[in-house]
């Protein structure tokens, strides 16, 4: 069976390793074009182009996959199944309908539930305590395709999203294999989505990482941790902005973006008043600036007790 793999950042990546290593037969990548990158602006292939060249798999990156020249490559390739990991393009259904074996989906949530763009992050932000993988067919609504193979795990209180997006990589890779493996043997359900139970995963904004001090400390923590380390949760103080990359809530009620604790021995915390208990911030990223302990900014920076966040 020939696969054809469409996919761009390091979870697609992770996913086209997955498949090249268990045997699938891969044999044309699609993927989004070189961008320039770094302070020199070098321009870099994507995650899935640098691998699929190491293994000497035909690489491909098209502008539209709506012209006439996509859809002589895509007869010319011949796929008998089109898997789509974080491509980036919305696929026109004259290529979800090609491949004979149909074209599949692998989505980082439990489907329908954070169907779009950010369902990683919004199921942290959400306090939810699972999430997972679904694999799926494609069609042409957003994620709502019959679902072929789930598997779920825990969201753990100190879990942000870097460990969530490493571990959905790890076990969707596995699952996406085997799934592959179970259609080529015909032994697959499909099993239609309840749309009621959907609900949509909207990319994050500037404005969701702006924390709202007057909220609870322990909702403030699932939105710190669903967008660590990127884009990166914040607050202003003295004007500038301080990206907040690890904290913990603590019962213990201030005034709501008052800072009511110093400690800057060792790694050391700073204490901030929230709507309901107070957040313990323990690691921050201060404008221009690389990632450091409260400590050292507390020892680097002018802060006091009293001051505001805002």
């Amino acid at each position: 069976m020939k696969i054809m793999f469409m996919g761009t950042p390091e979870i697609s990546a992770t996913c086209l390793k997955r498949l090249i290593d268990d045997g699938h037969n891969v044999t044309s990548v699609i993927s989004r074009e070189d961008k320039p990158r770094g302070r020199k602006m070098i321009m870099t292939p994507t995650a899935v182009k640098a691998l699929a060249l190491e293994n000497n798999i035909p690489v491909y990156t098209p502008k539209t996959l709506r012209d006439e020249d996509f859809s002589a490559l895509l007869k010319e390739l011949s796929p008998d199944l089109i898997v789509v990991v974080a491509y980036g393009k919305i696929l026109p259904p004259e290529v979800i309908n090609y491949p004979r074996y149909g074209c599949i989906n692998l989505h980082v949530s439990l489907l329908p539930k954070y169907r779009g763009a950010a369902p990683m992050q919004r199921a942290i932000m959400e306090g939810e305590e699972k999430t997972g993988v679904t694999v799926m067919y494609m069609d042409e609504g957003l994620d709502t395709g019959d679902i072929i193979a789930v598997s779920q795990f825990d969201i753990g209180p100190l879990d942000d999203f870097e460990a969530i997006h490493d571990r959905s990589a790890e076990i969707g890779s596995a699952l996406l294999s085997k799934t592959i493996y179970d259609i080529e043997a015909g032994n697959i359900k499909r099993i239609k989505q309840d749309d009621t139970l959907a609900t949509y995963a909207s990319k994050v904004e500037k404005e969701d990482c702006k924390l709202n001090l007057t909220l609870s400390a322990k909702k403030l923590d699932f939105i710190i941790r669903g967008v660590t380390p990127i884009p990166g949760a914040f607050v202003y103080h003295n004007g500038k902005m301080l990206k907040i990359n690890k904290a913990t809530p603590i019962d213990k009620n201030a005034e709501a973006g008052k800072v009511i604790a110093l400690d800057e021995k060792g790694e050391g915390s700073i204490t901030v008043g929230c709507g309901e208990g107070a957040l313990l911030i323990t690691s921050v990223i201060p404008e221009g600036k690389g990632k450091m302990t409260a400590g050292d900014f507390i020892r680097g920076r002018k802060i006091a007790q009293g001051d505001i966040f805002e």
